[in-house]
């Protein structure tokens, strides 16, 4: 039973490096998203609505490589610093304007197709906005 649970649980990636791999490994385009996991409440809503839906998990599973940059206020959920370093990098680069949520579509070569934010659309709908780009 774990087995299967872990078969369906979504990876989330928080090293650049590593998704750009896996996204050339498996020829996917990378969803990074900028979050503020314990502040953010349109964060909250992305991730209850749309990230944590079983179809979202189901097609990311096949088709994207998940990468999440986070950016918690609160001390108890302070990130390692290293971790936090490579947020603040992402951030540099894709998120200049410091949106929360604020996810960018990107191909395995780390280059933006696309932006959006939090849209209440269902995970279908927001499916086929990510693909479009």
């Amino acid at each position: 039973m774990s087995t299967l649970s872990i078969a369906n649980a979504q990876k989330w990636f928080t090293d650049f490096q590593q998704a750009k791999k896996v996204a050339q490994e498996k020829n996917r385009h990378i969803i990074l998203v900028f979050e503020g996991s314990d502040w953010c409440a349109p964060c909250k809503k992305l991730e209850k609505e749309i990230f944590s839906s079983d179809e979202f998990k189901n097609y990311s599973k096949e088709h994207f490589v998940l990468l999440k940059a986070d950016f918690p206020k609160k001390k108890k959920n302070k990130l390692k610093k290293e971790q936090q370093e490579k947020n603040n990098q992402l951030a540099e680069k894709y998120n200049q304007q410091g949106f929360f949520p604020m996810v960018a579509v990107l191909n395995a070569t780390g280059k933006v197709l696309g932006k959006t934010g939090y849209k209440k659309i269902s995970p279908t709908a927001y499916i086929k906005l990510l693909s479009s780009f």
